[in-house]
């Protein structure tokens, strides 16, 4: 772990960075080492590789907590992995109690591209979750035995103490030393849980991500997270999406936006030209006479919005392309041009020199 670089270096933040200036940062990076920019480029690569991992554990809250506690070694296995692997449902109080008790549910984030939380996808996953031990079904107790009610709070799990004071005789309830509060006793605990009952077990799941979802969003997956105890019912299983930045398109909530170079003399003499939608290619009739920055709008060329049929808009703006490397003929042709406006073509800078210069 001693050659990783730190995460907050990687993104060229400071340690006190907000979540916004840190999605901010990693947006810009992710763009400028995306695959798709920088084709064939192995250095690109393994920035935008290092770039996503620095992102996902610092966008994360438990994630980034444990990082600014114990730097990589949080996430390293052969130091003891302080982290814990990302997920929850093993934590809580070490005392047991008697009644219904829900799981704790698990948090996950989950990587996609663009495209794939555009147009929704199904991921293969595979994380860890406390369940009922197999071999005895959560008793605790060894196959072919069964916990006893324990003697003392005779299942209750709780004893009544008398104590006297300057105040006379008071009665207090606890946890019964005996059973620890569960009201049973286990003589021969299973060999498998430890008389736990429970076991860290990994599951494989194919998750279904919704056509729309946008970075930040998630979904949750009831009853798939930790088994409950007592009776009490199964946690959900919840999944952050980080959506990685695409090499073109820019997004905001369900409409997409982008920048399109064209010749400056279709900008002037106006008619169709072709741009790339995330549903394919479209034809985008521009007027003549249109300037630099004008921005045009192709409904419905959006994204579409979670759980509907209705989708967002998409808005190009032209940008004027200077040639480069003209050919002797191809300057005069433009000096020709030039030449053959009489007076200024510049309307609206001869009014601002007009208005501030006298001129």
């Amino acid at each position: 772990m001693a050659d990783k670089r730190d995460y907050y270096e990687v993104l060229g933040l400071e340690k006190s960075a907000s979540e916004d200036e840190i999605k901010k940062a990693y947006r810009k990076l992710a763009k400028k080492y995306h695959p798709d920019m920088n084709p064939g480029d192995k250095e690109a690569e393994v920035k935008f590789k290092e770039v996503n991992e620095a992102y996902d554990v610092l966008s994360d809250a438990d994630k980034k907590a444990k990082y600014d506690q114990y730097g990589h070694a949080a996430f390293d296995p052969a130091s003891g992995g302080f982290g814990g692997g990302g997920f929850g449902g093993f934590g809580g109080s070490s005392r047991r109690q008697n009644g219904p008790v829900r799981g704790e549910d698990i948090r996950l984030r989950l990587t996609i591209t663009f495209e794939e939380a555009v147009f929704g996808c199904k991921k293969d996953i595979q994380y860890q979750r406390i369940q009922k031990c197999p071999d005895c079904s959560g008793s605790g107790a060894a196959p072919g035995t069964q916990p006893k009610t324990c003697p003392d709070c005779q299942g209750r799990g709780q004893v009544r103490v008398q104590q006297r004071t300057p105040f006379g005789v008071m009665q207090t309830t606890r946890d019964c030393e005996k059973c620890h509060g569960v009201g049973k006793i286990i003589e021969t605990p299973c060999k498998n849980c430890k008389g736990q009952g429970y076991v860290k077990a990994t599951k494989k799941l194919t998750v279904t991500v919704p056509a729309g979802i946008d970075d930040g969003q998630g979904i949750a997956l009831r009853g798939e997270g930790c088994d409950g105890r007592n009776g009490g019912s199964t946690g959900d299983l919840r999944i952050t999406f980080n959506v990685r930045p695409h090499a073109f398109f820019e997004r905001d909530g369900y409409d997409i936006y982008c920048d399109i170079p064209v010749n400056f003399v279709d900008l002037a003499l106006g008619g169709d030209i072709e741009v790339p939608t995330i549903y394919g290619n479209e034809k985008l009739e521009i007027p003549d006479g249109t300037q630099t920055g004008t921005t045009f709008t192709l409904k419905g060329k959006g994204v579409q919005v979670v759980n509907s049929q209705r989708k967002g808009n998409m808005y190009v703006t032209v940008v004027a392309e200077t040639p480069r490397s003209l050919s002797k003929k191809q300057k005069e042709l433009l000096r020709s041009f030039k030449e053959s406006f009489e007076g200024s073509n510049h309307p609206k800078w001869d009014k601002f020199k007009k208005k501030f210069f006298n001129k």
